[in-house]
Parts: C-alpha cells; sequence; structure tokens
C-alpha cells in the first residue's frame, strides 16, 4: 500500500513550532520580495486570503483582522523537511521525498494495522518535529492522494487525520465527492475538457473508457484512469532520477542598474547552482546567464537577454562555474536599464563519476574536489554563505526584502531558541 504524508500548511506550521503564540492566529507567508501569500493558516482562509495573493492587495484585510505577515524563510523549512525525511525513514525504508511538504511511503498491512500504522506516524510527527500532517493510504499513489485530501477535508470520519482506501466501497463514496480538478495530474488545464465530456468527478473518471481517454488526451491521463481503479501504474522513486539541468534565479528586492550588482547576484546564483549539481554528484558541460528588466513598468526601457556557452571540461567545480557565468555576464549588460531579474541555468549534465580524472584539467582534479567538499561541508554546518566568492559580496542591492522574516532557528548558531532556567 502507498501512503501519501503532507504537512498542513507547511510553511506556516514550521513558523508555529516556534512561536506556539502563532496557534490559532491567521498567519501568511510571502513569497520572494515579499509579494505575494504562498502559505496561509486555516484562520487566514477563512478570511478569504487566497493562494498567490499580492500583499498590497490583501493589506486593508491583514489590518482589519490582525492578520500575521511573515516573510519566506527557506532555510528553516528546508531543514525542517530534512529532519521530516530522516524521521519517516525508520518507519519504513521505501520512501519518496516527493516535495519539500509531501512523502510517499510504502506500507503493509491489513485495514486495521494500516489505520494504527498511520496514526503512530502521525503522532510521532507531531512529537518529535512538532508539525501537523495529514496520510492517505491506498492501493495506488493516485488513491493515496485522493485518500490524503480526503482526510485533509474531514471526507473520512473513521480516523482523524489518516484515512484508509483500501476497499472499492469506501474508495467509491470518496470518489464520487471529489471534483474532478482534484485529481493529481488533472488540475486545471485538463478539467474544462474533460467536463465537456460529462466527467465531473473523479468518480466518473474512473469509469471512463480508458481506451477513449488516452486516445483523447494522453497515455499520462490513461493510467491516471487505471490508478483510479486501483492498479498500480506509477511506482514508488525511491532513488529520484538527477535533474537535467538546474536553474537558479531570482526577482530582485529593488530594480538594479549597476553591473557590479549584476555580477554579484549571478556570482551567487551560480555558487548555490554548483552546490546543487555536486549534491546529485553531476557535472555540466554548459551554463547559460539571462537578464530582464520589469515588463510591467512600461515607463522604464526593456531588455531582456541570455547566453549559452560551453565549458571546457564539465565541471562542478564553482570557480570554474562561477568565473565562467561572470564572464557571459559581461557580454549581455547594457547600461541604462533597470533589471529586475537574472538568473543562471547548467547545462548537459552527466555524473561526475563518468568523468576522467585528468591532472592537467584543474577542476577535475583530486586537490579541486577536496576543495569543493570543504566548502560544503563548512557551509553546511555554519550555516549557507559562510564561505563564498568575493564576486558574491561586490553588492547586496539586488538581495530579496524580508522585513518580516523570522530566525532561522535550526541552521544558524545566533538564531537557537534559548531557554531560560526556571527559579
Amino acid at each position: 500500500m502507498f501512503a501519501l504524508l503532507d504537512v498542513n500548511n507547511c510553511y506556516v506550521s514550521c513558523e508555529r513550532v516556534f512561536n506556539p503564540r502563532l496557534e490559532g492566529r491567521p498567519v501568511i507567508v510571502l513569497s520572494n520580495n515579499d509579494g505575494c501569500a504562498v502559505a496561509r493558516s486555516e484562520e487566514a482562509k477563512a478570511l478569504g486570503i487566497k493562494m498567490g495573493d499580492p500583499l498590497f492587495r490583501i493589506r486593508d484585510t491583514v489590518r482589519r483582522h490582525k492578520v500575521v505577515v511573515l516573510s519566506s524563510n527557506y532555510a528553516l523549512y528546508g531543514d525542517m523537511s530534512a529532519r521530516l525525511m530522516t524521521l519517516l525513514g525508520q518507519f519504513t525504508p521505501r520512501l519518496e521525498a516527493y516535495s519539500i511538504d509531501e512523502a510517499f511511503l510504502k506500507l503493509q498491512g491489513d485495514n486495521a494495522s494500516l489505520a494504527t500504522q498511520g496514526q503512530t506516524i502521525r503522532a510521532t510527527v507531531r512529537r518529535w518535529l512538532g508539525l501537523p500532517v495529514c496520510l492517505g493510504i491506498a492501493p495506488t499513489k493516485t488513491l493515496a492522494k485522493v485518500a490524503n485530501h480526503a482526510a485533509k477535508k474531514g471526507l473520512e470520519p473513521a480516523h482523524s487525520g489518516v484515512a484508509v482506501l483500501a476497499d472499492e466501497p469506501e474508495q467509491t463514496r470518496i470518489l464520487r465527492q471529489l471534483d474532478i480538478g482534484e485529481i493529481w495530474g488533472v488540475g486545471r488545464r485538463l478539467a474544462p475538457r474533460l467536463r465537456a465530456m460529462g466527467i465531473h468527478t473523479a468518480l466518473d473518471l474512473r469509469n471512463a473508457d480508458v481506451a477513449r481517454i488516452r486516445r483523447r488526451f494522453s497515455v499520462v491521463l490513461a493510467r491516471t484512469v487505471l490508478e483510479l481503479r486501483g492498479q498500480p501504474c506509477i511506482a514508488l522513486d525511491d532513488v529520484p532520477e538527477p535533474r537535467k539541468e538546474i536553474i537558479v534565479s531570482r526577482s530582485f528586492g529593488h530594480l538594479i542598474e549597476s553591473e557590479n550588482a549584476l555580477r554579484s547576484a549571478v556570482a551567487s546564483f551560480m555558487a548555490r547552482a554548483a552546490e546543487k549539481l555536486r549534491e546529485q554528484h553531476s557535472v555540466a558541460a554548459g551554463l547559460c546567464v539571462f537578464v530582464q528588466t520589469n515588463p510591467f513598468r512600461a515607463q522604464d526601457r526593456q531588455y531582456s537577454q541570455s547566453i549559452t556557452a560551453g565549458l571546457p571540461t564539465p565541471t562542478s567545480d564553482s570557480r570554474q562555474l562561477v568565473a565562467a557565468a561572470v564572464s557571459q555576464l559581461r557580454s549581455i549588460y547594457r547600461a541604462g536599464y533597470k533589471y529586475k531579474r537574472a538568473g543562471v541555468m547548467l547545462l548537459e549534465l552527466s555524473a561526475a563519476a563518468h568523468q576522467q580524472s585528468d591532472l592537467l584539467a584543474g577542476p577535475q582534479n583530486p586537490a579541486s574536489k577536496a576543495l569543493m567538499r570543504t566548502l560544503d561541508d563548512i557551509n553546511r554546518t555554519m550555516g549557507r554563505g559562510t564561505v563564498g566568492f568575493a564576486a558574491e559580496r561586490l553588492s547586496t542591492q539586488w538581495r530579496g526584502q524580508s522585513a518580516h522574516r523570522t530566525p532561522a532557528y535550526t541552521t544558524r548558531w545566533e538564531d537557537i531558541p534559548k531557554v531560560a532556567a526556571l527559579r
């Protein structure tokens, strides 16, 4: 059986772990640069605040109802996610981290024991990490998604926070209540076309003709139909495939014109991309750098450009990658423009183990690998950015706004919570 576990209102829940005063209050977490709501507590949802609402449009609601506004704190959320996945690994060796707040697990047992396992996992996560979670358990990953939705929305009253959809009658009862747009893999794009065919609920899709669905849509949606019937078509991805491309980009907190500020941003983005590259034990043979002004400012001159280049030798050495990115930026930078966004992309990725060690190719020699390993170890232990490149420190003008960011709590020594002794 597949189990899908996800954290309820993940970013808000992470913040509440370290600030219990937020419990029961409307809370929203904003995107980069304090732009839009990307996480909302149930209390904030009840006020009508929607996912993606820009802060400037909901200021009246925020002020009137005393909504707590927080800047996104990805260092905290990422660390809490890593702790969650480590904890879940104690319950089963078959685990797929699907996203920062979701994981698929493989469990065994009958209905009663599965429900008990789900409640044990849920209670342990709450007790050890302070995070509220829901679990959906079913014979396929798609049905596990459905079961998780049922557990979260209270469609399955038998087990609070845990829903087991092992039997067809129970699956039918839940699928009948579920709109077609809620099904994993359908979404807003396909839902209107399915409704035009008379398919309005998840149960309608389960009962649809597979050959017709495949002919009108794709083999992927046909597999969804089979999964809704309890036939597993999507395997558990124990070891995720390495990414074929790595992209790091940001919108700036302020419009910038200085080449030094752009260079600092691009160097920082490439240093992070190189770190991700080494995490998946890959090397890159090419890269792309791009810059863009703000298309929504009609009063400004507009400019958008990118450049792609190959590397002499496939590498994961931050020194070579940062130097190459900064060099390519010089080719596309134009003075007199107000830049809003920039980014880098690593291309033509391959496994590092396949690259022949060459003592004449500096970035591939053992000393280079040892240096990169030391760099990663320091930044992992002491906090990202503890050790970096001079180009990253040229300017801070590009860094995003985060007026409401909470401490890192778990990833920075000075932010570790202190508990006073009782007297």
